[in-house]
């Protein structure tokens, strides 16, 4: 392998770690701001977000040249085209991480029921999984890859006893359905970035073994997640 095309490849990789640090914390930073209500810290992470979009961008761009230039075969290949995968994925995130930061406008979460506690759980199952999809790609860690699709499983039924909690919720008292719409957003968006994070180690799996996995999974678009978000930012 040329050696300016390996440094090309290290650059990149570099690029996309540091993609990934900045989207893992705006996540943290959006949980902590509905958490804690804190309307500074949710304008951070919607700021932070047009950071992560342009660096989104920018690692396309450099995926797109080298594919032009160096034309890579066999392993290059596949780790380009699992870095463009994983860009976009962390950019979804990125998006999703926002859209939990906006729901600071309906007022803070009071963790003192079962699907507000069921959502402090998810959280940390979600960001978990993200650190495990992440560190698997800069270890070619199968294994783990593995456990974070396994892990998405679990994520989706804490989803579908929040949906249900939160239906039963609105139905004993109709006065409490601005909040549960809260929570089933809340909900709905870390599900999603689950999925994403799911994809994530699924390109790991296809990076070092060559098989691709995604066939069969559920391919719902954000756009059925919430009405009250601009489509744009879905």
């Amino acid at each position: 392998m040329p050696r300016h095309f390996q440094r090309e490849l290290e650059r990149l990789k570099r690029k996309l770690l540091g993609l990934s640090a900045l989207v893992g914390e705006n996540l943290r930073d959006a949980i902590k701001a509905v958490g804690e209500y804190d309307l500074v810290l949710a304008d951070k992470v919607r700021e932070v977000d047009l950071e992560i979009d342009q660096i989104e961008i920018d690692v396309e761009e450099d995926c797109l040249k080298i594919l032009a230039l160096h034309q890579p075969v066999a392993i290059d290949l596949r780790l380009i085209v699992a870095i463009l995968k994983i860009n976009n994925d962390l950019e979804r995130i990125g998006d999703l991480s926002e859209n939990i930061a906006r729901q600071v406008n309906h007022g803070p979460i009071i963790v003192n029921d079962s699907p507000s506690l069921e959502i402090h759980g998810m959280d940390k199952k979600v960001q978990r999984m993200l650190n495990d999809a992440l560190d698997a790609f800069v270890n070619l860690d199968v294994e783990l890859a593995r456990e974070v699709c396994i892990n998405d499983d679990q994520v989706d039924e804490i989803n579908a006893r929040i949906h249900q909690e939160s239906k039963e919720a609105i139905t004993a008292d109709n006065s409490n359905t601005e909040y549960a719409l809260q929570l089933l957003s809340i909900s709905r968006y870390l599900e999603r970035i689950a999925d994403h994070t799911t994809n994530i180690a699924e390109d790991v799996i296809y990076l070092v073994e060559g098989e691709i996995i995604r066939h069969g999974r559920d391919n719902t678009v954000d756009s059925e997640i919430d009405p009250r978000v601009p489509s744009s930012r879905r």
